[in-house]
């Protein structure tokens, strides 16, 4: 399979692909490129893979919409005959290009290492995303995924879906019964562990260096901690530079 066989793809709300969110697209965009993949990008027709029920169902909850239609997109992607195809949130950030190697599997689900609180009550749960998705062709567990994804959000009623349903809490799920490969170089930055970088260290931190093991090579970066208004989009910026420079001190 060459290179050239693989496609990665990115959605972001139309209106959305500059400042901070703009960096981590063209990171995402940069390090396809240097893979020699191809690169794929689309606004709000994402929800065209939906049918017109689910849509109507989702309409205040895009969140849960994307989480389905980026499955869709994948598989008719692999219908169309690519050999592979990278599915990586907007707000994914690729911080050491070099290092960030797509797992040798069918299919591939990123690394969650979520901490909050504070303290005493400082909490770490290691947890599968959707953030970063990768399938083959012969996956059987794209379709199967997709297929859940669907039977679940047909049978909620509108407004009583929390945003993680059909993302880590159903991959989770499955990946405890049946285990995937992980793809573990793509992890998933936490609010406390934001303010810690920012703040230039703290127990959050260091909780998610411990049971990450390594930095990830890329860090969904939550673009709903700045909706929820956990951070703002200066100190989006902000995390950006310091992450990249924790790479740069770490390669000396």
């Amino acid at each position: 399979m060459s290179a050239s066989d693989t496609v990665v793809l990115q959605s972001c709300p139309d209106g959305e692909a500059g400042g901070w969110m703009g960096q981590c697209m063209a990171s995402v965009r940069g390090w396809a490129q240097s893979r020699g993949y191809q690169y794929r990008h689309c606004g709000d027709e994402l929800f065209d893979y939906l049918d017109a029920e689910l849509r109507a169902k989702t309409e205040a909850q895009p969140v849960v919409a994307s989480d389905l239609a980026r499955l869709r997109w994948m598989q008719a992607v692999l219908d169309a005959g690519a050999e592979a195809v990278i599915w990586l949130d907007a707000d994914v950030f690729v911080a050491a290009p070099a290092a960030l190697q797509p797992p040798d599997a069918d299919f591939a689900p990123g690394r969650e290492v979520w901490v909050q609180g504070s303290g005493k009550h400082l909490r770490s749960y290691r947890k599968v995303h959707n953030a970063a998705l990768l399938a083959r062709r012969s996956a059987p567990a794209l379709p199967y995924y997709a297929d859940a994804a669907e039977r679940i959000l047909r049978a909620h009623r509108p407004g009583h879906m929390v945003p993680q349903l059909l993302g880590p809490k159903l991959l989770t799920a499955l990946h405890n019964i049946a285990p995937f490969e992980v793809w573990n170089d793509v992890g998933m930055l936490s609010p406390a562990v934001a303010h810690d970088l920012l703040s230039g260290g703290g127990p959050a931190l260091d909780q998610f260096e411990a049971d990450s093991g390594a930095w990830p090579a890329a860090l969904n970066l939550c673009r709903s901690s700045v909706t929820d208004r956990l951070l703002t989009d200066r100190n989006m910026h902000d995390v950006i530079e310091q992450i990249c420079q924790r790479f740069v001190n770490h390669s000396r």
